[in-house]
Formats: structure tokens, C-alpha cells, sequence
């Protein structure tokens, strides 16, 4: 049994822990975490100034619990202990056990126990312990995350690791499950979501570049210049062609092993993978996701599956095209031949000629195939990051007509699984795209393995930029608001667009009042047409508050951005992509000083949490118990 016991290990805090009884220690599996001790817990002390009871080591408490059962047994109390830090126990009776602080010397003149000042409660076993021990996270996993950091080791305001951030917001969203998945969880359609935390940046400082930055540091300001390399420098490091490679092959590379382990731990998982990037971090993945190769099989059965399920749709398609080219009278020919987009894309002057579409009909469809061909490989190239310079000249993506966009040249791996939704929190993927020189994102453009993409960030976020509008330039809309975890907007939110109404109301109100008041001063009195006048006045008073309403300035609608129907493109499904977090009422005084915590915000906010809940648990056909106001 001893032998059995020396290999037992106990998998704790939902798999993320192993604890090696024998050794008494627990050892983090997916991630490099100096091993905690473990102690089985009998006997516990509590001073007056402790809030919680600590336990003794178990070799003391054995000690202890010899003691305690002699004296049961034999009836014989107070009895004296001393620790191995020179503490004082005695055992003055089964409810009465105190712990004295240790001796300050060691002469022949020190106080005994009783004048040591107040002693701390003894107790033994765990009962009438005030502490709720939590039972633990569901078994059921029905979906797996992994999230990426940003710039420099720390995540957030307090200087906490990732691993220390992807905990809190895995905490979070198990309270968000409780609170808005409670029939799902009732019927056990629902478990919980696994966030595991990719870290590059260790991997990165660990190639010696430090050393190189350290002798070539000044040594003034010392701490500033050790958080500017620490930090800030990793985005340069990322725009070098030599980090830039040790970047994402450490952030492809753990994420396909920490893949791999989850699997190997969880046999019995099914479910779907999605990924999450912080500020760089989320670049970094878009760069990953970009050059990621989409199955040709899978692509054709997609095209099969258009082809059977859109039918007549396709046939209509190829008479748009027609008709753009002002070819519409060739759509019955078209038509005869079954012609959907597809085929006509793969058609050959040949093939054309062989229907019957005379010469300079036949030029405009090939020059019209051909452009589309250029344009949808022109496209996937300047959105990928080692672009190579592309030999045709289109208005795409790129307002140097798709040359070469000095990129970083990179090597991008393949990931072993394909990620059903993108995540980015407080990301710079807009500017990068447009420092790049990438000017529109292609509306039929998506990403070749993951048809997901979000991104979220707080309105103050220094750091964060919006995708949407490289996508539709032509078209100026605000971003989705993300309602709040408890429903319609914040208070300070719902009054600042009431005063603006208010205000816009009243300014109507009074320009209308006043023209009609100039009117009547400049219009003569004429007493024997009283009545005639009075009408008069009505019509012009009609007539001045139609007038202003034309050119009032319209007060914000609560949910503009609900109503108009914004075609984004493919990058997220149709759906919209951009969602921005509303700002807590302290925040709007002053959105300069929370600037900062509005980039670091994302880890504890229920907004952010429910909404990547809500959006991974639609994909398996489950929805919020209910629906929140503003959402999609």
C-alpha cells in the first residue's frame, strides 16, 4: 500500500494542478510554476489580529495528536509542548488549547508563558472552521481557449503574470455561467470553458538578448531603461525578422503542445478551440492566422455544398455579372449551360466560344475573370505578413496597388487544430495592417481556418484600434456597444444621452420660439383681421417648428448602432466585428487617467467574459437564458 501511495497523484483545480501525495507538493501541468507545498491539515492556530486559522506542519501535528489522545485516554492535562521554533503549547483541557509566541531569550531570567502577552487559540479538526472550501469546477469542459499576452511579463495595473490574469478571467467566467447559463447548466447542456495562458515573452529574453541590451544600456534612470527593454522593446522585437521567428514559433509551438497535453488529460473531449490575443498578443495571432494553410478538401466540399444548397442563387449571381459587363442579354445562354459564379470563374475562351459569346463579349468576361483572379491573390498576400511583391497592379487592399510592403519575412507554422473563433482584446491589428501599407481589407476576405473574429476594447484604450472600418471606408458607424453583464446600459451612460436630448430638444424648442416671436414684432398689427391673423400666426408657428426639426442636430439613439444593417464582410461570418466596453462612471471623469487601466481592463470585466461566452456557446446552438439588451 506504502508503494501504491508513492506514485498517487490527485489532478486538482480542474486539471490545471497535479498534487504528488507522497512528495506533499502540487505542480502546475501547463505551465512552468515553482511546485507549493501541501499540507494534510488537523491541528490549526488563530491569533486575535489573524482572520483565518493556519495550519501546523503534520509532523507537529502528529506530535500533537499523540499528546491530545494520551491525555484523553489517561486524563492527564495540562500538558507542555514546544515546537521546533520554540513555541509553547499547552493543552489546558479539550476546548481549551493555547499557543504562546517563543521565548525572546534564553537566559534563566525569562517570563513564563502566562506573561507572554495574549496566546493564540489551539484547535483541532476542521469543524466550526468559519471557511467555505469550494467544491470545485465542473468536470464537463465544452470548450478550450488559450489565451496570448501582450508586451513585457506583466498583464495588468498590479504587475501580475498571465498565468495569474488567465485565472482571474476563468473565474470570471464561471460566475458569468451561474449567473446568465442556469437552465443550460440545470439540464447539463452546459460545463464550463478551459482558458489556458500562452507565455512567449520568457522564451523570448531567454535567447540572450538581454545581455546584448544590458551593455549598451545607460546607466542613468536605471529602472525606466529596464522597463523599456523589458516592455516596450518587444514590439520591436516582433518587427525584427530574427525575433520575430522565435515569436511565433514559441507562441505555434506551445500552443500545439499545450493542445496536445489537453488532450492526453482529457480523452473524452469534444469540443471545439478558440484563441485569444492581448495587445501584441493578438497581433501576433492574426499574423499566425493569416498564413495558416485551409484544408483543399474542405474547401471544395464548401464549394459543393454552395453549389447544391445555393442552386438557382449562383445562376442569379452570373446575371449580376452580366449585367455589370452590360452583357444581360447573354443571361438566357448562361442560364441554359446551369452557370453558377463558380463555373464561370473556370470558364475558357474555349468554353465560351463554344456557346456561342461573340469576340468582344468574350473579353470582357475573361478580363473580368481574370480580375477578380488578381484581386482575391493580391489580397490574401498583403494581409499575410511576409507578403512578396505581387506583379499586378489592383486598388484592393493596398494603396501602393499590392507592391511589396516591407513586412517582416517569417516562416509561419501550421497550428494542429483549427480555431473556431478569434478573440482580440485591446489590439493594434488595425494600425499594424495600416503602417503595413495595407489600405482596405477585401469584404470577401476571411481568415483561411478560423471563421470567427472579434474585437473588443475599452473607448479609452490608447493602444486599441478598429478593423471595420478598413473594411467599409465608404461608411462612418460607431462600433457595437457591449451591454452590460446585468442588462441595458450604465446609469452615467443613460443619463448623458438623456441630458443630450434634453438639450437638442430644447434648442429646437427655442430657435423655434424665437423665429416666431420676430415674426410677430416685425409684422404689422392689423385689428380688423384678428382671426385672419391668429391663423396667420399658427401657420407661421407650424411652419417654424417644422423648420428647425429639418436642420436640429439629431440626439444619440440609445441603440443606434443596433438598427442599421452594416454589411462588414466575411472576416467575422457577416457578423459585426467591432465591440467597444462601456466605461465605468469614475472612468468618464477623466478618460486621460484611466487610459492606462482601460488597455489592462479586459482580465476582470464581465462584459468581456459574457461576450466570449455567449458567442463560443452559440456555436453549439445554446444561448443566454436571457438575452441581453443591444446584443446581436
Amino acid at each position: 500500500a506504502g508503494k501504491e501511495q508513492d506514485g498517487v497523484v490527485v489532478p486538482t483545480s480542474g486539471g490545471r494542478y497535479d498534487v504528488h501525495l507522497r512528495a506533499r507538493q502540487r505542480v502546475a501541468v501547463y505551465w512552468e510554476e515553482e511546485a507549493a507545498q501541501v499540507r494534510r491539515c488537523t491541528w490549526f492556530y488563530k491569533g486575535d489580529k489573524d482572520n483565518k486559522f493556519i495550519p501546523y506542519s503534520e509532523a507537529f501535528s502528529e506530535e500533537l495528536e499523540e499528546a491530545y489522545m494520551i491525555a484523553v485516554t489517561l486524563g492527564e492535562w495540562k500538558k507542555k509542548l514546544e515546537s521546533p521554533n520554540r513555541e509553547v503549547i499547552i493543552l489546558h483541557n479539550p476546548k481549551l488549547m493555547v499557543h504562546y509566541h517563543p521565548v525572546a531569550s534564553s537566559d534563566d531570567w525569562v517570563s513564563t508563558p502566562t506573561e507572554q502577552g495574549r496566546p493564540r487559540t489551539v484547535k483541532r479538526g476542521v469543524e466550526n472552521i468559519a471557511v467555505e472550501i469550494p467544491h470545485g469546477e465542473p468536470q464537463q469542459i465544452d470548450h478550450l481557449v488559450f489565451v496570448v499576452h501582450g508586451i513585457g511579463p506583466a498583464c495588468d495595473i498590479r504587475f501580475r503574470s498571465i498565468v495569474q490574469c488567465v485565472n482571474d478571467f476563468r473565474n470570471v467566467s464561471l460566475s458569468m455561467l451561474q449567473a446568465h447559463f442556469k437552465k443550460a447548466q440545470e439540464q447539463q447542456q452546459v460545463g464550463r470553458v478551459e482558458f489556458l495562458p500562452v507565455n512567449w515573452h520568457s522564451s523570448l529574453h531567454s535567447t540572450g538578448v538581454d545581455v546584448d541590451l544590458e551593455r549598451i544600456t545607460l546607466p542613468s534612470i536605471n529602472r525606466l531603461r529596464h522597463f523599456i527593454n523589458d516592455t516596450i522593446l518587444d514590439v520591436f522585437f516582433y518587427n525584427s525578422s530574427t525575433y520575430c521567428q522565435t515569436i511565433v514559433d514559441t507562441v505555434a509551438s506551445e500552443m500545439n503542445r499545450l493542445h496536445r497535453l489537453f488532450l492526453q488529460r482529457n480523452p473524452e473531449f469534444t469540443g471545439g478551440v478558440s484563441i485569444a490575443g492581448h495587445s501584441l498578443g493578438s497581433l501576433i495571432l492574426f499574423d499566425l492566422l493569416t498564413n495558416q494553410k485551409a484544408d483543399p478538401e474542405e474547401d471544395e466540399h464548401c464549394a459543393q455544398g454552395s453549389r447544391t444548397t445555393s442552386g438557382m442563387g449562383g445562376i442569379e449571381e452570373v446575371k449580376e455579372i452580366l449585367k455589370k459587363l452590360e452583357l444581360s442579354e447573354y443571361c438566357d445562354v448562361f442560364e441554359k449551360e446551369k452557370m453558377d459564379r463558380q463555373a464561370l470563374f473556370l470558364c475558357t475562351e474555349k468554353n465560351l466560344k463554344e456557346m456561342g459569346i461573340p469576340l468582344g463579349p468574350r473579353m470582357k468576361i475573361l478580363h473580368y475573370i481574370s480580375h477578380k483572379t488578381e484581386m482575391k491573390v493580391c489580397n490574401s498576400r498583403a494581409l499575410a505578413a511576409p507578403t512578396q511583391p505581387c506583379d499586378t497592379s489592383t486598388e484592393i487592399v493596398s494603396e501602393r496597388s499590392c507592391t511589396s510592403l516591407s513586412q517582416v519575412s517569417a516562416n509561419y507554422p501550421q497550428l494542429n487544430y483549427k480555431p473556431t473563433i478569434f478573440f482580440a482584446f485591446g489590439s493594434p491589428i488595425g494600425m499594424f495592417l495600416t503602417v503595413r501599407g495595407v489600405k482596405r481589407i477585401d469584404p470577401n476576405y476571411s481568415l483561411p481556418t478560423c471563421k470567427g473574429f472579434f474585437n473588443i476594447f475599452h473607448p479609452f484604450d490608447p493602444v486599441a484600434y478598429r478593423i471595420e472600418p478598413m473594411i467599409v471606408p465608404e461608411l462612418d458607424f460607431e462600433p457595437m456597444l457591449l451591454p452590460h453583464h446585468k442588462g441595458r446600459k450604465r446609469m452615467h451612460l443613460e443619463l448623458k444621452e438623456g441630458l443630450t436630448r434634453m438639450s437638442v430638444d430644447l434648442k429646437n424648442n427655442l430657435l423655434g420660439s424665437l423665429r416666431v416671436a420676430w415674426q410677430s414684432f416685425t409684422r404689422a398689427p392689423v385689428p380688423a383681421l384678428e382671426a385672419a391673423s391668429s391663423e396667420a400666426e399658427a401657420e407661421a408657428e407650424a411652419g417654424a417648428e417644422k423648420q428647425p426639426d429639418t436642420k436640429a442636430e439629431e440626439p444619440p439613439a440609445a441603440g443606434k448602432e443596433e438598427t442599421p444593417s452594416i454589411n462588414v464582410g466575411r472576416l467575422n461570418g457577416g457578423h459585426r466585428i467591432d465591440y467597444v466596453l462601456q466605461e465605468k462612471p469614475i472612468e468618464s471623469f477623466n478618460e486621460y487617467l484611466f487610459a492606462l487601466q482601460g488597455h489592462l481592463c479586459y482580465w476582470e470585466s464581465e462584459d468581456t467574459v459574457l461576450l466570449v461566452l455567449k458567442e463560443i456557446y452559440q456555436t453549439q446552438g445554446i444561448t443566454l437564458d436571457q438575452p441581453l439588451p443591444g446584443s446581436q
